[in-house]
């Protein structure tokens, strides 16, 4: 006997979420091109969080965190 079929789960979008991580934010936001670019840029260590260098791609930011990056300077909202 089979149990009930369920949907796959879906991911969440950013404003379902509390986070993001700080690669997709750069994808989402067009500072970077694509999640290579962002990879590599974030571990090269020319990605700053709260005026703070980070070198974490998968780090989680929340509404409120300053990402810079190439002379941008991007509020993480949604």
């Amino acid at each position: 006997m089979t149990g009930p079929i369920r949907p796959a789960p879906q991911k969440a979008t950013p404003e379902e979420r509390d986070t993001i991580d700080l690669q997709d934010f750069l994808k989402l936001r067009g500072m970077v091109d694509t999640g290579g670019e962002a990879k590599f840029r974030v571990q090269g260590g020319e990605v700053r969080v709260n005026g703070e260098i980070e070198t974490r791609r998968r780090k989680k930011l929340r509404r409120g965190d300053v990402v810079e990056y190439a002379g941008q300077r991007v509020r993480v909202e949604w």
